[in-house]
Parts: C-alpha cells; structure tokens; sequence
C-alpha cells in the first residue's frame, strides 16, 4: 500500500478499559488496517484519573498515595497477564514495575511542575506498549512509539504542536519502522527543554488528528464507546438517531459548545489538511459511523440538539462613558488568541454589560487572562447556569426550526438566548434546569416534523417509466400512509442527468429530460445528491448496468438509501456483495432489493423472513424467469421458437436485448441473490447454466441476431420433440439443492407437474426448510412486466419508509 492510502486509528481510554476490549481492538484492527497504517491511544480505563489522584494524595496521606500506586500496578499488570503470553508477558511486567519504581521515586521529593506531565503520561505508554505486544503475537508487524520523540510543542494554557519541526521527525520514526503498524501515545509532546507537555483536554483525539496530519494519512478514524454524532444524546433521547454524515463547520460548531463527542482543537488539523474524519464505535463496530465532510452545501436546518449541564457566566460591566462596543470587540480578540472563544456571549448595551458563557473547567482560566489584561471592567463570576443549543447549518434561517426552539423555552428561566454570528447555533443559557427532559422536548419539536424524501431514478426505460407514473399516481397516499414527504429530484440514464432539488414533477421527467439533461461526471455525481436538503434520498436503480453497481458502496457512503432492482450487486462474486452489504451496514443506511428476483412477489421478503424466524432453508427451486415462463408455456411447435422469442420482445416482456434472458445469466442471477438471502454461501460461478443462445449469434447486433434466430429453432425443437414422446413439456428451471449444487436450463417435466402449469409469465419458487419439508412453501405469480416490477419498487419504497 502506498503512503497516501496510510490511514490513522485512535482508541480512546473506554476502549482499552479490560482485557475484553483491547481483544475488541485487535480485532477491529486486524479487520479495518493494514501493515502500515498508524494507531494512537489513550491511557487504558481511568488510569490518567488515577496517576492525577496519587499526585494529589502525595501532598494529603501518602498512605493513599502508597494504595492508588499499588492498585494500578495491580490493574495494569492484570491487563498483561490476561492478554500476552510468555516470556512477553514477564518483559511487560518489568517495563511496568520499572516505571511504577521511576514513578515513586518522583514522590519522595517535591514534585516540579515539569515532572507531573511525566507522571500523568505513563498511562499513554502502557497502552501503547501492551496494544503492539498484542498485535505482534496475532502476528501482525507491530512497534510501539512515544509521540515524544517526534511531537514538538510548549507548555501553554492549549498548547500548539508544533507542525514544522515535528514533521520532519515523524517522518524519520516512518521510515525506521516502514511495514509495521505502529502504536503512538497519545496526550503528550515534548518541549525544546526536553520536558513533557500534556496536549490538555481530548489531547488523545487532537494528537490524533495532528500525527494524521503530519503524516499525511488519508483517513483519521477515532473509535469510542459511540458510534459517532446523534441527533441528540442517546442516554437522554431514545430515538435520537446517528448522523452519518456531517459538515466539518457544523462538527466544530457542535465542538465549540463542548460537545463531549467532538472537540475544536482535534478538528484543527482537519480543516487544514485533506483528511477524511470518521467517529465509530469500538464496542460495537457494525452500528455505523459519521463521516466529517468539508463539503459546505447550504443546510437547511438544525441537525443536533446539545446540552450542558454546569455553565458559569463571566459577567464584565464596562464603566459608564466608555463604548461597550469597543470593549467587547477588544475582549474577542484577546479571546480568540487565546483559543477561550466563550460557548455563547451576550451584549446588554443599555446596561453596559456583556455577559460570556464558559465551562466550569475553562472558566477560572478565563477570569485571570481578564484580569490580567487590564480590563477597565468590574468582573464577576456566576455559577449555576445550564445551556441548550439547535445546531446545524441554516438553523437560524428556517423559521420552524426556530420557532420550535424559542416555544420550548417558554417560562424557563432564561438568562440570555443568542444566535452564531456564524449562523450554525441558537443557545440559550438558563439558571441551572432539568436539562434531559428541556433537551427531548426539543428535539422532538424540531425533528418529530414531517421528515423530507428525496428520489433519484437512474434509467428511464421501461420500468422506469412505468414506476414514474405509478408514482405519480400513488404519491399523495404514500405520503399519507407514512407521514413523510417524497419529492423526485433527478433522473438519470447513463451519460446525463436532471437533478433538481425543488422537485421534478414525474409526468416531465421524460418529456423534458432531453431539454433539462446535462452530461454529468462520475466523481460528483453523487456527492452533490448526498448534500441534497432532504432528511433522506432514495437511489432507485433500474437499469442493468454493472458500472452503476460497482458504485453501490459509494451511494452508501455519501449517506443515500438505495432500492435496486438491478441483479448485478446482488450476484456478484462474495468479495464484491459483502462490500455492498458492509458500505450500506456501516453508513446506518438500507439497500433493499426484492424487486430483483419475482418482480412484484415477495420473494426475498418470505425468505428473509423464515431465516429471521429461525427457520433453515435447505433448497430452492422453480421457474424464475417471467420471459422464459412465457415463452416456454407458448411453445408447442405450431410456432417457432424464434417468433416467440420476437413477440415477447415486441410486447416488452424481454430485455432490450433478449439474449440477456435466453442466455440464463438472468435466472442465474436471481438464484444466487435468493440463495445468499436463504442464508446459502454460493458464487456466481458455481451455478451450471444452459445457455440458449448458440455461439454464432453472441456477437451479433440485435438486428442481425433477429435475422438469424432460426438457429434458435434447430436447437429447442429437437428437445421439444425427445420430450413429447415421454408426454413431456420444456420448462426452464433453476435448482439449488442442500448441498449446494445449482443449476439452469431447460427440463422435460411431466405435464401434471406443478412447475409445468403456471399462467404465461408466471414465476414459481418452491422454497424447502427444516419447517417445510415435506410441503414445499410455494410463491406463485407474475414475475415479469414493467408493471409488477415498478409495483416491487414501490413497495420497497414503502418498506424503507417504514424503517425511517
């Protein structure tokens, strides 16, 4: 793998908590990195809390001190003999007891400032230490590495790494450790005096980002115990809902206010490099993640509903005479060089007073650099106070969203609401409340709303004109029916399409689409349909292309829904479907696709269903194929094969080229989706199939395979006549049996057989289970036409509406 494609993992301290989850961790690693990506970690559990409390002890009951520095020795050794065998596990013991040694040694002087980073730092090292010994014996190259050695930074209220000189000596620990993942510490640089500098509050996450930076890695990923960015606190609202996408500006806005998921200073270096941010779960990898985007596409809304719960107020009254404009512009200066931007201030012209919003944490902090400075003002701090804040890009110009906030707000005591000059926050600051219950009541208001649905056609041929006014039709009940709003905002074929985010109406999206068309390219054309103003966008592919299905995990990660009826993904070697499956896991988003096997018929649904029920299907057989059901119950010799074949493409019952239905790679198809949805492991090409297309015709335009299909005729009417003489019809059947054999072509059947007498264009699937065993559940059908599988396609359009 090349240097660009290095990617970074960061774990914080809740995922290295116990032998469990370190386990956890190497096993996402083995899954998600490669041999020479980066990794950096937090000091494991409460460790970091722990050498702080044995700091404080020391000058309080060195009995204390003396227990807390045993415990941890217990703890951390713990970890090593749970997790690390011999003779690795004794090396790692000693390192520990050495550095335990070093630490108490360190208490029986007074302790210099410059030593409590050390000490506060070892936590970082151990991580590191265990987490390579682990990766090794999993057999994965791995060296651990003190971000010491190459973070360069000086002590300061937020210190700055240094970029310019710490590049350079990151890139020497590259080079010396090339083809190994390798472990950093996160939390700590070191100064030009060889001291340590703790990077302060979420310093793990910040050192993170800068190494990724410094490194040129093209992805950072943060694991934690959530997967990511909700749409409010999942502790305190049950159905706040993962955002899988969000704006890097709305990311540092949610971070200014404190947010505890994200913080300002990690999303520096993102905002001044070219990597990709992901927040996922360690605990629980497959519950999706957020992407961070840079992307800055009007938003239309709030997306998050934050709280905090201790907020102080520095109160500064400006003495009367001089310009509170002034003294407030002076004081965000100050502020901002200093990187204590307040969570919300507010200016109070009449009394001469501007009031700044601070953490508990920061606030102290704040009051002396105020107090330092010279500042004419009287000064006083204020505690007790909550805040609440509606974030996202364009909150403040949509009046519901708006108005929704400012009603749950009514008769609580407000000390002050503000808007973001930036325009991505409304806060307000209370008198300390019950904040859970302010914050529900919020989010319900602003998001219980009519959520917005964006559908994007790509093909307009047959079913794609049909499903245009079938849902034209049936749109005002759908809506009805699940409370949601659906709104069609682009067609595409294969070279242009017509995106309109006000909404195409669906009886001109064929009539105009010549004059509204544009060619499109193929790296934007779904990231401009992801920054859509919609709550979700549904991709509905129709066609048959293969290039559109390769880009199925790309819809999934620019946060799009899919409904396909398009059989290529779904059998596709294992490789390629289970990135499918895992793009659309990930994103939190749905691929549905019953309309590719059984058109309208709820085939995958009933399968799906048995399996989630407990049920094991054991085989699968039937007639598949709606045009080889039709042309097979037509044929009887009074009329060539060839004619049939050229009827049932004249009545659209083919696909535009019917050798892609006589040569079984359809039917092949949909027996291997139906075989991965019964829970069956098969490749494509394990399937035996009995093309009926003579090798002289494979080539061929379609004209001229029309002119020449009498070849078709020579062939069948040999096997018509074998299988009259046993009293015999010809169907073609498709077969999976339990131990995974399958097969397609065409069968002699007795004529009582109940795959020999269905409806032209009937489909047939008989499914074997442990439960059905001896009786076969049977679905029978129509399985082809432009109208029962536009119908499919509505129905998974009302199955996804039911799941969002």
């Amino acid at each position: 793998m090349t240097q660009a494609l290095r990617q970074l993992h960061k774990f914080g301290g809740s995922s290295l908590a116990d032998p469990e989850c370190y386990r956890r961790v190497a096993d996402i690693l083995a899954e998600y990195s490669d041999s020479n990506d980066l990794i950096v970690v937090s000091a494991a559990g409460k460790t970091t809390n722990q050498l702080i409390l044995w700091l404080e002890q020391l000058e309080k009951d060195g009995r204390q001190a003396h227990e807390t520095l045993l415990s941890l020795r217990s703890y951390q050794q713990q970890l090593i003999e749970a997790l690390i065998v011999q003779p690795t596990a004794e090396l790692l013991i000693q390192q520990l007891h050495d550095d335990l040694a070093t630490i108490a040694r360190y208490g029986e002087n007074i302790i210099m400032p410059a030593d409590r980073g050390t000490i506060q730092g070892f936590g970082e090292v151990w991580s590191a230490r265990l987490l390579a010994a682990l990766l090794s014996q999993r057999d994965l190259a791995t060296k651990d590495v003190d971000s010491r050695f190459f973070l360069r930074a000086e002590h300061a209220a937020q210190p700055e790494v240094d970029s310019r000189i710490s590049k350079p000596l990151l890139q020497q620990q590259l080079a010396q450790h090339s083809h190994h993942r390798i472990v950093i510490t996160g939390f700590m640089a070191q100064n030009t005096q060889g001291e340590t500098v703790l990077l302060g509050r979420n310093g793990s996450d910040y050192s993170a980002t800068i190494i990724g930076a410094l490194a040129d890695v093209a992805k950072v990923t943060i694991w934690s115990d959530v997967a990511g960015v909700y749409s409010a606190d999942p502790r305190k609202v049950n159905d706040a809902c993962l955002l899988p996408l969000l704006r890097l500006d709305e990311a540092s806005e949610l971070a200014r206010l404190a947010a505890p998921v994200l913080h300002s200073r990690t999303l520096q270096p993102v905002a001044q490099s070219a990597i990709d941010l992901m927040l996922r779960c360690s605990h629980q990898p497959e519950l999706g993640s957020t992407r961070v985007e840079r992307v800055l596409a009007s938003g239309r809304g709030a997306k998050i509903v934050s709280s905090l719960d201790d907020v102080c107020l520095i109160e500064v009254d400006v003495p009367r005479g001089m310009d509170v404009e002034h003294v407030r512009e002076e004081l965000e200066r100050l502020l901002s060089r200093h990187q204590l931007t307040p969570l919300a201030q507010s200016l109070e012209q009449s009394k001469g007073r501007i009031m700044l919003a601070y953490t508990r944490e920061v606030v102290n902090g704040v009051l002396n650099l105020l107090q330092d400075s010279g500042t004419p003002a009287e000064l006083r701090l204020r505690e007790g106070f909550s805040m609440v804040a509606a974030v996202g890009a364009g909150v403040i110009n949509n009046p519901v969203h708006c108005h929704g906030f400012y009603q749950q707000l009514k008769g609580l005591p407000v000390e002050f609401m503000t808007e973001a000059e930036s325009g991505l926050s409304l806060v307000a600051v209370l008198r300390q409340v019950e904040t859970e219950r302010l914050v529900k009541d919020i989010h319900q208001a602003l998001f219980q709303a009519q959520k917005r649905v964006g559908l994007v056609l790509c093909g307009k041929g047959n079913i794609g004109s049909r499903w245009l006014e079938l849902f034209e039709r049936e749109k005002v009940a759908l809506e009805k029916r699940h409370g949601l709003s659906f709104t069609l905002i682009g067609v595409l074929d294969s070279r242009r399409q017509w995106v309109n985010f006000d909404g195409i109406e669906p009886q001109l999206a064929l009539t105009q689409f010549e004059q509204e068309a544009v060619e499109y390219r193929d790296d934007e054309l779904f990231s401009q349909i992801g920054n859509a103003d919609y709550d979700d966008v549904i991709v509905l592919d129709v066609t048959a292309s293969c290039e559109l299905s390769k880009r199925y995990p790309e819809i999934a990660e620019h946060g799009l829904h899919l409904i396909s009826a398009n059989k290529v993904a779904g059998s596709a070697n294992s490789q390629d479907y289970h990135a499918v499956i895992d793009a659309f896991a990930k994103s939190s988003r749905h691929w549905l696709y019953n309309a590719t096997v059984g058109a309208g018929l709820p085939v995958n649904h009933t399968v799906r269903d048995l399996r989630e029920s407990g049920d094991q299907i054991i085989a699968v057989s039937g007639i598949f194929s709606g045009t080889l059901s039709w042309l097979f119950q037509q044929y009887d010799g009074s009329v060539p094969f060839s004619e049939l074949v050229e009827q049932a493409w004249q009545q659209g019952l083919t696909e535009p080229d019917p050798r892609h239905d006589l040569d079984g790679s359809d039917v092949m198809r949909k027996l291997v989706i139906l075989a991965r949805e019964s829970g069956l492991e098969i490749e494509p090409e394990q399937v035996k199939v009995e093309s009926l297309v003579p090798v002289e015709l494979a080539s061929l335009s379609v004209e001229q395979f029309f002119e020449q299909a009498g070849l078709l005729d020579e062939i069948l009417a040999e096997r018509l006549e074998s299988a009259r003489e046993e009293e015999k019809v010809l169907r073609y059947v498709a077969r999976l049996d339990r131990h995974g054999k399958a097969h397609v072509g065409v069968e002699a059947l007795a004529q009582e057989h109940a795959l020999a007498n269905l409806l032209p264009c009937d489909n047939i699937f008989a499914i074997e289970s442990h439960w059905y065993r001896d009786n076969p559940l049977v679905i029978r059908g129509p399985g082809a036409g432009r109208d029962v599988t536009a119908g499919a396609l509505l129905s998974d359009i009302n199955r996804l509406a039911a799941l969002l």
